[in-house]
């Protein structure tokens, strides 16, 4: 009987190993770039779900490539140029078919200011990325490219949901959303990353239960879910940084705190 090949392994390789992720990269690539098709045919509404997806194959590529650690400069870099496309240019072109095209040279300016930022954005991440862990980590700098590219949409997605609350003079609240988004996505202001939430045992049932109501009433009442789920996002913003503040103070007093302990040691 004839000895299996003990060096045949499946996804041994690590080659292999980044197949996966950087596939689900470019998937989300094509899909960013569907929604600008879709734009460009007046189909706003499959615009907004493409761009919804393209985040979601973001979120997955990242964390897909960890497990099977198939992690790679290579796809580092590949997710950055996806993200530029799906959350920078898909969602400018998008709000320039609907709306900015109306106001001329300024909304084409505001569409080049917004893709502009979001590569300042990922190439700062890039970079600061590599330096060390740290209790850092649990923040961005800014706000991450997905989050801008939906927040940018956030009129069009207010319009589509038929909400009747208010009336709203979109040819100024487009712009405007246009600066502040360009504006927080190259700030240094500390927003919530979600890397690392601990979530306790007994609480399992209730987390999972929380995801598939959130995911049902997204398919039922997309474009109001999506509303309410950026404002949610939006107001999560001040207190990530008064949060990220408190917990630097503590790390500059333990850091005191360790040195003192270091020269009573010495002397």
């Amino acid at each position: 009987m004839e000895q299996p090949n003990k060096n045949f392994q499946i996804v041994s390789d690590k080659k292999t190993r980044m197949i996966l992720p950087n596939a689900l990269t470019l998937i989300g690539v094509c899909i960013g770039l569907s929604s600008i098709k879709f734009a460009l045919d007046s189909k706003f509404e499959l615009s907004i779900i493409a761009i919804i997806f393209a985040a979601l194959f973001d979120a997955l590529d990242g964390r897909v490539a960890r497990l099977i650690k198939g992690t790679s400069l290579v796809g580092k870099e590949l997710d950055s140029l996806a993200d530029v496309i799906s959350f920078g240019v898909a969602p400018a072109f998008i709000m320039y078919f609907w709306l900015l095209n109306s106001l001329g040279k300024f909304g084409w300016l505001l569409c080049l200011i917004y893709v502009v930022c979001v590569a300042l954005r990922l190439a700062r991440f890039n970079v600061s990325s590599n330096e060390e862990t740290s209790w850092k980590n649990n923040f961005f700098e800014g706000i991450p490219s997905p989050a801008g590219g939906i927040i940018v949409l956030m009129p069009l997605i207010f319009n589509l949901s038929e909400l009747d609350i208010i009336n709203i003079n979109y040819r100024i609240v487009v712009p405007i959303f246009f600066i502040i988004t360009s504006f927080l996505l190259i700030s240094k202001v500390p927003t919530y990353s979600f890397k690392k939430i601990v979530i306790p045992r007994r609480m399992t049932i209730f987390v999972l239960f929380g995801i598939v109501l959130f995911f049902g009433l997204l398919l039922i009442y997309t474009f109001k879910v999506l509303v309410f789920g950026g404002l949610a996002y939006v107001t999560l913003i001040p207190i990530s940084y008064f949060y990220y503040k408190k917990n630097k103070k503590k790390n500059n007093i333990n850091t005191i705190q360790n040195d003192n302990e270091d020269l009573e040691d010495i002397l």
